[in-house]
């Protein structure tokens, strides 16, 4: 088996040749050199969603307590 970048290595086959365009000698995720190329601002976009969840989870949170605080008002001056 060998790759584009020269590597060559021994791999359980029953064909002849392989050969790969990346080996963990050449992958960037390997080597460390790995870049992220986000052009259609993808990152960003999934960032700010989170947010406004995350946001919007707070304030649901701020509603349900609210709505129990009233319920157990009610509660207390319907039973006097």
């Amino acid at each position: 088996m060998s790759c584009a970048c020269g590597m060559e290595f021994v791999a359980g086959s029953t064909q002849e040749a392989i050969r790969v365009e990346l080996c963990s000698n050449c992958h960037p995720f390997y080597t460390g050199q790995q870049k992220f190329v986000d052009t259609a601002r993808r990152v960003e976009k999934f960032k700010e969603k989170t947010a406004k969840v995350a946001a919007t989870k707070v304030t649901h949170a701020s509603k349900t307590a609210k709505h129990a605080a009233r319920a157990s008002k009610k509660s207390t001056t319907t039973n006097q």
